[in-house]
């Protein structure tokens, strides 16, 4: 018995399981509320998607239920863990709680740049390494109830790109992050470390709006399959002047010759009126979040600019109150 879930248009979800009916024995559960260990509460107008069941599931394994509760998911002092002098622990262990978190992210991106760092961990962790992760079900422990809302208000598809230049200061490299809102939260999101060492800021934004420019693409094509209609311009916000100048510009001149062409890839989206490179300031680049470890207060400001919301204060429901 296989279970699945069908996404679009009214018209077409319908015509779908006419077509799958005629083909095979099925029956209709009506809107999907458990997949995958995901919960999904739908209200007229509004879907939020959280794993509150899950999280309880992690933190009873690793004896965390009874934790105190910490307010952002990562230390801000990173130079400590890349650089940690403490014992050694067992790998086993430490993979199995980091991979187990890994899980966490497709609904938990306020997590993703902290299991981003640890996962780059594997072979030798420290003391301080399994600290960390700990750190992370503490965190976990106090927004059991945080999900993602979407709601039909605005359907538009907006992005976002960052890079921290140089943040890794053992070689040099970037991290670099984008996301994508479709109105009121993120349905997709990313943090990795680039692979070249870029000469400036410009260059690690250039290449990082290369990597979204990519993204946007898929997206866009899936949006319009999905709700039969054509979409406009995407914009995408950097915080970075010179690598939106970069982006229009269609002469290449020396600051930009030893960039690989792969790279230039945005300049063709821009110019062929796919994607818009727009300033967004740096106190409201969403990305942060997933490219910097951040103080209290502006990592709470930005997690609500992911569309994260405690689901107990939107609906009353007794099954969510059951979780925990």
């Amino acid at each position: 018995m296989d279970d699945l879930f069908i996404a679009g248009v009214e018209r077409r979800i319908q015509e779908c399981k006419k077509m799958l009916a005629t083909k095979f024995e099925m029956k209709d559960l009506g809107l999907m509320h458990y997949y995958l260990d995901r919960e999904v509460w739908q209200r007229p107008g509004e879907i939020y998607l959280g794993q509150g069941k899950y999280i309880v599931k992690l933190l009873q394994k690793f004896g965390m239920m009874d934790s105190k509760s910490v307010t952002t998911p990562m230390i801000t002092n990173l130079k400590k863990l890349r650089g940690s002098d403490s014992n050694l622990v067992d790998p086993t262990s430490y993979q199995q709680l980091v991979s187990s978190l890994m899980y966490l992210v497709n609904t938990k991106p306020d997590i993703y740049f902290a299991l981003n760092i640890l996962s780059q961990i594997q072979l030798e962790p420290h003391h301080d390494h399994w600290i960390a992760a700990k750190h992370i079900l503490r965190y976990l422990r106090g927004t059991i109830h945080h999900c993602l809302k979407y709601d039909s208000k605005e359907i538009k598809l907006i992005g976002f790109t960052e890079s921290d230049w140089g943040g890794y200061e053992t070689n040099g490299r970037s991290t670099i992050g984008g996301c994508f809102s479709l109105g009121a939260a993120m349905i997709s999101w990313m943090s990795r470390k680039q692979d070249h060492i870029a000469l400036n800021s410009a260059e690690a934004e250039y290449v990082a709006a290369c990597e979204i420019g990519k993204e946007v693409v898929w997206l866009r094509k899936l949006l319009t399959y999905l709700f039969e209609k054509s979409l406009g311009p995407t914009v995408i916000n950097c915080d970075n002047q010179s690598c939106i100048k970069m982006s229009g510009d269609p002469m290449f001149h020396s600051r930009m010759k030893h960039i690989n062409n792969k790279f230039h890839f945005i300049r063709n989206l821009v110019q062929g009126g796919i994607v818009k490179l727009e300033y967004v300031s740096t106190d409201e680049q969403v990305i942060d979040i997933l490219t910097k470890a951040l103080p209290n207060k502006k990592f709470e400001y930005l997690r609500n600019m992911l569309g994260l919301v405690d689901i107990v204060d939107c609906i009353d429901d007794k099954s969510v109150e059951e979780i925990c």
